[in-house]
């Protein structure tokens, strides 16, 4: 089984509108709520991808009923572990032509007593776990050191790890030594304090993160697709061009088909592969969707995966 945690949960809101410009009226053509938040976003890829998924999240009773009244119906198993606080509200707002605009919520604070109950549910689950995905931002109050803390408990269990996150916490938890770390540019460009512009500035950053810890790195860099480090191999993929309509998400479909296909197979060339098609996939629908095995397939076929110096 997969298990993502995500301490940060969110309820997303998300309204689509046909032309979003600054100083201009726009109208709203559709809208709509879902249980937000990155690892529950890679589970409900990987469940619909046809493997087992668990999604760990901390929540308060009302919170609860939100989240499982959203979920029903997806077939990974949620786990909640109760805090005090209500998740997080997120609006996500996105126009038909692409343009993305995402405002989150700082989130609740979360006790010590709460970060041990969290710690105790993930301790119980790892013996079900293949692989272990930590995954977004931590709320406020929570050590940076936290999500490093949790990768050394998954290693010592020999449970494979993905850190998708940002910030301090990246940068603690690449120093725990993940099986593999899942930065955006813009994240890299933040945890490396540098512009990376050209293709041998995005070869050069995923070696340096991986030279800060990472066993493997994957740069996700949107439309242009992927540049992966793994042993002492650099390895590009390049997806087809499409029409990408709404991109916010389509990193959490990248995370979670890598995570999927190494389950199945282990092999990072491949997986690589995957999930730039997934991400790809995803970029092409409206909302906070997410592409199922055969579309993110028809993309896999066309997807150039290449050695790079």
């Amino acid at each position: 089984m997969i298990i993502t945690l995500t301490v940060n949960p969110a309820i997303d809101r998300t309204i689509t509108v046909e032309r979003l410009v600054f100083e201009d009226r726009a109208y709203i053509t559709s809208s709509g709520e879902s249980a937000g938040g990155r690892g529950i976003n890679a589970a409900c890829v990987i469940h619909s991808f046809g493997s087992k998924a668990m999604a760990i999240v901390p929540a308060s009773s009302q919170s609860a009923a939100s989240f499982k009244e959203f979920l029903f119906g997806c077939g990974f198993t949620l786990v909640v572990v109760p805090v005090r606080h209500d998740v997080r509200h997120n609006l996500i707002i996105t126009d038909e032509q692409g343009l993305t605009l995402k405002l989150n919520e700082f989130g609740g604070t979360l006790d010590k007593a709460e970060l041990a109950s969290i710690e105790k549910v993930v301790r119980a689950k790892l013996d079900q776990a293949s692989w272990f995905m930590i995954c977004g931002s931590l709320p406020p109050g929570v050590p940076a050191s936290f999500y490093a803390h949790l990768i050394t408990l998954a290693r010592k269990r020999g449970v494979k790890t993905l850190l998708d996150t940002d910030g301090d916490t990246l940068a603690m938890g690449i120093q725990a030594k993940p099986t593999v770390v899942t930065p955006n540019q813009q994240e890299a460009e933040r945890l490396l304090n540098t512009a990376l512009l050209t293709q041998t500035h995005f070869v050069d950053a995923a070696k340096r993160i991986q030279r800060m810890g990472a066993e493997g790195v994957i740069l996700s860099l949107g439309s242009r697709g992927a540049v992966g480090a793994f042993d002492h191999e650099m390895i590009e993929a390049v997806p087809p061009r499409v029409n990408a309509i709404a991109p916010i998400g389509a990193g959490d479909a990248l995370a979670a088909a890598y995570t999927w296909a190494m389950e199945r197979n282990d092999d990072s060339r491949d997986a690589l592969r995957w999930a730039v098609a997934a991400g790809t996939a995803s970029a092409q629908l409206p909302g906070m969707r997410f592409a199922g095995l055969e579309q993110t397939r028809a993309i896999y076929e066309q997807v150039e995966v290449r050695h790079v110096d």
